[in-house]
């Protein structure tokens, strides 16, 4: 089994050891500093006597270095090694930034427990139980910035199993494999919890940390994505520019904003509901006219709700009818069902849309596109009602 240099101290990213094995591109060491993954954090790379690492993992008890071009390495050879520091920087900061955030969120909610952790360069976030306020977001932050500023140290320790102070430790026992030994990380007095990542050694190193978005991870929970140090810096002002925007588009204070989007909202939603409401009434207001001994309803709906039309329209089709709507907006919209095989709709639709310089697709019994020009919306349906007739005679 390898020495793992990054389980004792996570700043050295430079190392001699001796090969043990090779496998292909599979290397093995007697001591390695490049931590192979794990706690929901990414693997590190860097390089093997300048041959590059792009992967490390565990298997059993060895730890695999995977080295696409391992070029002039020998079983018992010396070699130099470097782990990617920036990078690895990057990856300590996140994961005792999501230490420390988690910490902060669940003093915001008591029953708040973690579902998923993904640490790397390019993401960071925490997949939580259930939601979170922005209020109680907003607070939890001005508490983990506080200890970033208060700069407490981030300690690792070994514990028993039988260790009465384990009750005060984050941690899933069942996930942790009898005898193996227990890796406890503290942040000052502020957290606690079971872990064998590789962390930062005092809060200030993370400089800032922000949460950059939420959203809903299905069954899950939520997913809280965030930053540390001058990505949260650079993201924090990023998006306090956009605030500033949207704000200003609306025309309100900014204190004022949460409330007046919570209000257009409201009025966005009242507006839908009018609009399904209207082409209801509109599309159970005109008759169908009967052509070829069917029923034809053909129309143009004023900006039309799609869902309605599309519901009414696979209505007039089961019932053996045909129907053309025409929903008109800035563009023009169009669908067509069929009950009746003489009339294929893929084909009308086609045929009368590129009179109008559109297209669309579909099935013979229903098919839908667009054309670009609204002013045509009349001019269209005739031509709609022309291609049935001629398609029933």
């Amino acid at each position: 089994m390898a020495d793992e240099i990054f389980r004792n101290d996570g700043y050295q990213s430079e190392f001699e050891a001796h090969i043990v094995s090779v496998k292909g591109d599979e290397v093995v060491l007697d001591c390695t500093a490049f931590y192979p993954g794990g706690g929901g954090q990414v693997c590190d790379t860097g390089a093997i006597n300048g041959c590059r690492v792009t992967e490390v993992f565990y298997r059993g008890d060895e730890i695999v270095h995977r080295v696409p071009e391992p070029k002039g390495m020998d079983v018992g050879a010396r070699v130099w090694c470097s782990v990617d520091w920036d990078r690895r920087y990057d990856l300590m900061m996140g994961h005792t930034g999501e230490h420390l955030l988690f910490s902060s969120l669940k003093r915001q909610c008591e029953d708040l427990a973690i579902t998923k952790i993904y640490i790397s360069p390019e993401s960071k976030y925490v997949i939580v139980n259930h939601d979170l306020e922005w209020p109680q977001i907003a607070k939890a932050l001005e508490f983990a910035n506080c200890a970033i500023r208060d700069n407490h140290a981030v300690t690792k320790s070994i514990m028993d199993r039988d260790d009465p102070d384990l009750e005060k430790v984050r941690i899933k026992k069942e996930r942790i494999p009898e005898g193996e030994e227990i890796s406890v990380v503290a942040i000052g007095d502020i957290d606690l919890s079971a872990c064998s990542g590789v962390h930062v050694m005092e809060t200030a190193e993370l400089e800032m940390i922000t949460v950059t978005r939420k959203v809903s991870a299905g069954k899950d929970g939520v997913t809280i994505e965030f930053e540390v140090g001058h990505k949260a810096k650079v993201a924090a002002n990023a998006n306090a520019m956009l605030a500033m925007e949207i704000v200003d588009s609306i025309g309100c204070k900014a204190s004022d904003s949460p409330k007046a989007v919570a209000n257009s909202r409201k009025e966005a939603e009242a507006s839908r509901k009018a609009l399904k409401e209207a082409t209801r009434v509109i599309l159970d207001s005109i008759p169908a006219e009967q052509l070829g001994g069917i029923p034809v309803q053909v129309c143009v709906v004023p900006g039309g709700d799609r869902n309605i039309m599309t519901e009414h329209a696979e209505a007039v089709k089961s019932s053996g009818g045909v129907a053309a709507y025409i929903s008109a907006g800035e563009t023009l919209s169009a669908m067509v069902a069929s009950g009746d095989k003489r009339v294929d709709c893929k084909k009308v639709l086609s045929d009368v849309l590129a009179q109008f310089g559109g297209r669309g697709g579909g099935k013979p019994d229903f098919a839908q596109g667009g054309a670009p020009d609204a002013s045509k919306a009349a001019e269209m349906a005739e031509a709609f009602r022309k291609a049935v007739a001629g398609a029933l005679s």
